[in-house]
């Protein structure tokens, strides 16, 4: 019989493709991966991992079983969920992940009310970006992910993966109260393109969209700084170092001396939370959904 373990340690190294990746994910040290790895190659009595210079491949029959691996344990997810619907309770562990501003705008309320609710529910969170939480609910290792696309600029959602609605969030420029556009009514993009832009970390999803959407109105970015965090963008706008682009969700207080003007072209992000459709019955999911959408109705 094979180890449903076992079976589990050769995805994760399919998936993240090192011993330490796969250790990571598995929350287990890299010598434990590598003893289930030897047992499970005792067991089948093939070679299912090659060296591959500092690292490790997998071999045709790793790459094989692997594949197994990976159904077999959507089964087991299948059948766990069936089984949580069949008795009702919301009870085990759930893993959750959201972007920064969600994580504070969303996450105190909704986990709040989730402890409160269904105090046998056990409830880990973190902040990752999106592109990073969704990785995470494909290869298994978060049971959902807060995410966003942009009004202009949709987030592909990979197969095999439930998306649920949670808020429309709408965003406007934050001036310095001694810009030049500060008592306006509202701007276009267009009118900063000389200004210095506060933005979000080189790659991320928001930051990209950013270049994009103001690549479109033929302004090629002056970046000044970057941050990840809204208050820490707004605070440098605050002190006179630049504009940026604040959705609403996440970003009060306001810092005095920032001014928040609305765009015409009425900026929005979508806020969605993601999980694995073989898991879409389990009561923990459904109850995390739940509190989700009440915490974000009590925002928009």
């Amino acid at each position: 019989m094979l180890n449903l373990e076992r079976l589990r340690t050769l995805d994760a190294l399919a998936r993240h493709g090192s011993v330490s990746g796969a250790a990571e994910a598995l929350h287990v040290t890299t010598s434990a991966v590598s003893q289930q790895m030897g047992k499970l190659e005792r067991e089948v009595d093939q070679q299912l991992l090659a060296k591959n210079g500092r690292g490790i491949r997998l071999t045709d029959a790793g790459r094989l079983l692997a594949e197994h691996a990976a159904r077999i344990l959507s089964q087991v997810e299948l059948a766990q969920s069936d089984l949580e619907a069949h008795r009702g309770q919301v009870v085990g562990e759930l893993r959750l992940s959201a972007f920064p501003t969600a994580a504070r705008g969303l996450f105190p309320a909704a986990l709040a009310a989730l402890r409160a609710r269904h105090p046998a529910l056990r409830v880990r969170s973190s902040e990752l970006e999106p592109e990073n939480g969704v990785a995470g609910v494909v290869r298994g290792d978060l049971d959902l992910a807060v995410v966003l696309d942009w009004y202009n600029k949709p987030m592909p959602v990979p197969d095999g993966l439930v998306k649920a609605p949670l808020l429309d969030d709408p965003a406007e420029v934050a001036l310095p109260a001694g810009h030049r556009l500060a008592g306006r009514e509202e701007v276009d993009l267009g009118e900063f393109a000389e200004d210095e832009w506060i933005t979000w970390g080189e790659g991320e999803f928001c930051h990209e969209w950013l270049m994009f959407t103001l690549r479109s109105r033929g302004i090629e970015p002056i970046v000044g700084h970057r941050a990840a965090e809204t208050h820490t963008q707004l605070n440098l706008v605050a002190a006179g170092l630049g504009v940026c682009i604040a959705p609403l969700l996440g970003r009060h207080p306001v810092p005095e001396g920032v001014v928040m003007v609305p765009l015409k072209q009425r900026v929005r992000r979508h806020v969605y939370v993601v999980w694995r459709a073989d898991a879409d019955r389990r009561p923990s999911i459904r109850a995390a959904v739940q509190e989700l959408r009440g915490a974000a109705g009590a925002i928009a």
